[in-house]
């Protein structure tokens, strides 16, 4: 019977049954691969979402504190801010944070909250007196167990009535005169923080003197043969004057700087690559 007369009696007709199955199979397996590409992509969008942390675990983490108990220096803290964002985002190796207030210090200088919130280590940028760490000594212990501590100019003119962060740190500020121009030595040229430098490297800052020679407790970095012109009494007269070194602290590093008071020295790209380094080293990075 003809497909027409079958339609006439009301009946399907074994080929258009044939179709219809046939079309129904077909809709059924694209319907099938749709679900399974689907499914496919979302599988590599979650393994894809799994991989994005640990990309992420190779990254450090530091806080920048700026909170001052005394004297602020603070078109050096504002530019120092700026800079260290930048070094962070040029190093692709670590990021910051900032503690900036006494609140903050507070509730961020605790190794509570700074485990909680994995920070690899500290940045003193330019603090000064008693920043009002909860417990200093805990700070320390947190330190010493394989953190990082970078020291920029006046994190030495910090805590002066506590013996152990003076120990940490690897000195004492005492003084300063006219801002000067100094002829600083390379001690080190294979360490990070310095083997941009050649053999010399002469910088117009701030030029911190300290209350005693630590050269038997820190591994020195840069220092000068003689006293800076900078106006005070031993003014030129040789000897012997730490300005960068690094120690380490526990299982922790430590790296300081003296240089850091003037605009001009943070825009320095020499005294960028100083800091550079002696944070990557600090870090374990370098």
């Amino acid at each position: 019977m003809s497909a027409q007369k079958y339609r006439k009696a009301g009946i399907v007709s074994p080929v258009s049954k044939e179709h219809a199955m046939r079309a129904t199979a077909c809709w059924t397996i694209g319907l099938v691969a749709l679900i399974l590409a689907n499914a496919s992509n979302l599988i590599g969008e979650q393994e894809k979402m799994k991989q994005e942390p640990t990309k992420m675990q190779g990254v450090k983490r530091l806080l920048v504190v700026t909170h001052t108990a005394g004297f602020r220096h603070t078109d050096s803290i504002e530019m120092g801010e700026k800079i260290l964002a930048e070094l962070a985002q040029q190093s692709g190796h670590f990021t910051v944070s900032y503690c900036r207030t006494a609140d903050e210090v507070q509730k961020m200088l605790t190794p509570e909250y700074l485990n909680e919130n994995q920070f690899d280590g500290v940045i003193f940028l330019n603090t000064t007196g008693d920043i009002g760490i909860p417990d200093l000594k805990a700070f320390l212990e947190w330190l010493k167990g394989g953190k990082a501590f970078i020291g920029i100019h006046a994190a030495t003119d910090t805590y002066h009535n506590r013996p152990e962060y003076i120990e940490m740190i690897g000195g004492e500020f005492a003084y300063h005169g006219q801002q000067t121009k100094v002829r600083a030595r390379v001690e080190d040229r294979k360490h990070p923080a310095v083997a941009h430098l050649g053999a010399e490297w002469e910088i117009f800052d701030e030029i911190y003197l300290f209350k005693e020679n630590t050269r038997d407790k820190v591994k020195v970095l840069l220092s000068l043969d003689q006293h800076p012109d900078d106006g005070t009494p031993n003014a030129g007269k040789p000897g012997d004057y730490l300005l960068a070194w690094c120690r380490d602290y526990g299982k922790g590093r430590v790296f300081y700087t003296a240089l850091g008071h003037r605009i001009d020295v943070w825009q320095n790209p020499a005294y960028q690559k100083h800091l550079l380094g002696g944070i990557e080293w600090a870090l374990r990075l370098r």
